[in-house]
């Protein structure tokens, strides 16, 4: 009501301007009679609202779905409608138009899309196997130079399980499969997988988790979240602590992990942003090797998995990321 009426003021008050120039023109031709002006006034006024009434009844749901009273739930809904007159049916027929460009876009952009998903993860895959050679051709070998590579093929490997995980992270939801984990067990796959990493940098691993907890989740994704704590726990502590603690506690209705380091710490006025993407803050300055996207990509699969996670930092002091899971009944 409140659009039709701003959308017919301007004829309301050019109506109303007209009635009274007329009977103006009638009073100064010499026509004093009261009753004919305000008969003419009624009879003027009458039509006015006569044709008011007719246009919003008729335009009813033209009006109710411009002015938003009318809740849409699909695109669709909006260029879809039984109108019958010029202006409606002129507006339904550009938004249909408008529409189908639309969605001609969209399905231009996630082909696109699926295509360079698809060639990431076949590109990934193809890496991973000259690095496994690399690895199989560094086994044994004890030169300092051979460490070296064997560091430097690490970093290339968990760059790009990064990508990968980054390129599944859109089409997550068939990529996850919920299930029972032993918790201890693949924390300690992860703690393994990075041996290399705490040994260069002088770190001891603490697993304070009992052998009998498990966790409710994925433990593919799981494993990889590890990975990112884990690897900034060992990275930031470098230095400034010699030990990385991982412990596992129930409390309430909750499992928790935490990852605990006594490393370099966060900044008060970066906390707030660390799991934003691409954001290094303070600590990503002085270390060159941070991406930004480690705890992005941690908060955005516990998201999905339907976990919590948060971290408390003080500087000079250590981080503590913690993991929450609902209980298993």
């Amino acid at each position: 009501m409140k659009l039709f009426l701003k959308d017919h003021l301007f004829l309301i008050v050019f109506n109303i301007i007209q009635l009274l120039l007329i009977i103006s023109i009638y009073w100064l031709n010499g026509n004093h009679d009261l009753s004919i002006a305000l008969y003419s006034l009624f009879f003027g006024g009458c039509l006015l609202i006569a044709y008011l009434l007719f246009r919003f009844f008729t335009h009813f749901s033209f009006y109710k779905k411009l002015s938003k009273q009318e809740p849409m739930h699909t695109l669709e809904e909006t260029v879809h409608g039984k109108e019958i007159f010029a202006l409606p049916v002129a507006l339904q027929e550009v938004l249909q138009n408008q529409y189908q460009q639309y969605k001609q876009d969209i399905h231009r952009y996630e082909y696109q899309q699926r295509n360079h998903r698809t060639f990431t993860n076949q590109w990934v895959h193809q890496m991973k196997t000259p690095i496994s050679v690399i690895h199989l051709l560094l086994k044994g070998k004890i030169e300092p130079i051979f460490d070296d590579i064997h560091d430097q093929v690490d970093r290339i490997e968990k760059g790009l399980e990064m990508i990968l995980y980054m390129s599944r992270l859109d089409s997550f939801e068939p990529d996850f499969h919920i299930e029972s984990v032993d918790l201890k067990k693949l924390v300690s796959e992860v703690v393994h997988e990075n041996k290399r990493l705490l040994i260069r940098n002088e770190v001891y691993p603490v697993i304070e988790i009992s052998e009998t907890m498990e966790v409710l989740t994925d433990a593919k994704w799981l494993r990889f979240i590890l990975n990112q704590l884990l690897t900034n726990a060992v990275r930031y502590s470098a230095g400034y602590g010699n030990s990385v603690i991982i412990a596992a506690v129930k409390k309430g209705t909750e499992q928790i992990i935490e990852v605990r380091d006594q490393g370099v710490g966060i900044p008060k006025q970066d906390i707030e942003r660390v799991f934003e993407p691409y954001y290094t803050g303070e600590n990503g300055r002085k270390y060159k090797e941070s991406t930004g996207m480690g705890l992005y990509l941690a908060a955005e699969i516990c998201k999905q998995l339907g976990h919590d996670i948060s971290l408390k930092s003080v500087v000079n002091k250590g981080t503590t990321v913690s993991l929450s899971f609902r209980n298993l009944q």
